[in-house]
């Protein structure tokens, strides 16, 4: 008996290291990001010259729509140019996009990918571009959004993420997808440079140099989680990433539960290959060349969903309530469930507190145990591409 005690107490106390750690995290990012402000670089005369890369696969409407919108950026016309990656798509399509005025790349793969996508395009895009940005095939950027991600460029930094924001909130998984976004734009990026650590790439409305942008991306070949890697890269390089927290990019929130099921199981997937790639590797970066951004963005990839937190963190103070004695104490369990709590609820944005977030809220406990079991179930999952389609409720 008191050697299963004994090993009750090694596993809660190491369940407790991880989870109050992440905890710790959550919480002083989030209230240092509120107290501290990142200066904004200044309104620049210089212009930089853009490639806009929209990945599209499939929903042929939907990219109609957003190679439209992309055309009427509020920037000079000769400045930017819209390539359009058209993979699987219908004729009529292709016809109706080359009475655009961009770039339509078609693409046929056996097995696609994102990152495929962006080799093809690259490897057909002339011209001499000072950046290059990717684009969702949903994502409508704001008229300024050029010229908001222009200033941090001409400002000095080398890649520049932008500020993705709900398009829309028309169910309680949409709205908790939005808040999810939003409590990651301000704990892993707004967060992240007060502290001059890198802001975390999300895999569309980000700019890179363009010679930068080309000589990363040959160097993914990821099925999912092309953006993780992108960041992994960049911090192993020691080359930072800003936030342009003004530059907004509307992003189509997941709607129907079996959508967000299949996005999730995806990228808890990929995250998880990415930490057996590049998780032994952080140390050795930290202590022999001091890289701590890079160390960062490897216990990024270590963290468990948010939504997973918490459910995980009132359960084991419970636990603990009930078996004193096997491991950490209730006080230290109540503690660590605090700040995690904390950190999340201050990270949500004022206007997420509306009639909505109580529909939402009650969704929680079915999502953490659909994430739970979805931690069992990612064999698989990331050696073949998952789309997510757009537009479902």
């Amino acid at each position: 008996m008191d050697i299963i005690k004994f090993i009750i107490a090694i596993i809660t106390t190491v369940l407790f290291v991880y989870l109050g750690v992440y905890s710790l995290y959550l919480f002083i990012f989030s209230v240092t990001g509120k107290i501290i402000k990142v200066k904004k670089p200044p309104i620049s005369k210089a212009l930089s010259k853009f490639v806009i890369y929209i990945c599209s696969y499939k929903e042929d409407e939907i990219i109609l729509n957003s190679a439209a919108a992309a055309i009427t950026l509020d920037y000079p016309k000769d400045l930017f140019h819209i390539c359009v990656i058209a993979d699987s798509l219908q004729p009529e399509t292709i016809t109706k996009l080359k009475r655009l005025p961009i770039q339509v790349v078609e693409v046929v793969f056996e097995s696609s990918t994102k990152s495929k996508a962006l080799h093809k395009a690259i490897e057909n895009t002339n011209g001499n571009f000072d950046a290059a940005i990717v684009f969702d095939i949903d994502n409508i950027a704001a008229p300024d959004f050029l010229h908001q991600i222009n200033n941090y460029l001409q400002a000095g930094n080398r890649v520049v993420q932008g500020h993705r924001v709900a398009k829309n909130t028309n169910t309680s998984i949409a709205v908790l997808d939005a808040i999810s976004e939003e409590i990651n734009n301000h704990i892993f990026r707004k967060s992240q440079r007060v502290f001059n650590l890198s802001a975390a790439i999300i895999g569309s409305g980000m700019a890179l140099e363009y010679k930068l942008f080309k000589d990363i991306m040959f160097q993914i070949d990821a099925v999912g989680g092309f953006d993780k890697e992108m960041g992994l890269l960049l911090t192993h390089a020691k080359i930072g990433v800003a936030y342009a927290e003004d530059a907004l990019i509307y992003d189509e929130k997941v709607s129907n539960p079996e959508v967000f099921k299949k996005q999730r199981r995806r990228w808890l997937s990929a995250q998880f290959n990415l930490l057996k790639k590049y998780g032994s590797t952080g140390f050795a970066e930290l202590f022999k060349h001091g890289n701590f951004d890079y160390f960062n963005e490897i216990y990024q990839t270590a963290i468990l969903p948010r939504v997973l937190m918490l459910g995980l963190m009132p359960f084991m103070l419970l636990f603990s309530l009930l078996t004193p004695g096997m491991g950490p104490s209730w006080q230290m369990w109540l503690t660590a469930t605090a700040c995690c709590y904390t950190g999340i609820l201050i990270a949500i944005p004022a206007a997420f507190f509306n009639d909505k977030l109580l529909g939402a809220v009650l969704k929680i406990p079915k999502i953490f145990f659909t994430m739970f079991l979805l931690l069992f179930k990612l064999k698989g999952a990331n050696k073949k591409f998952i789309h997510t389609p757009h537009g479902q409720v």
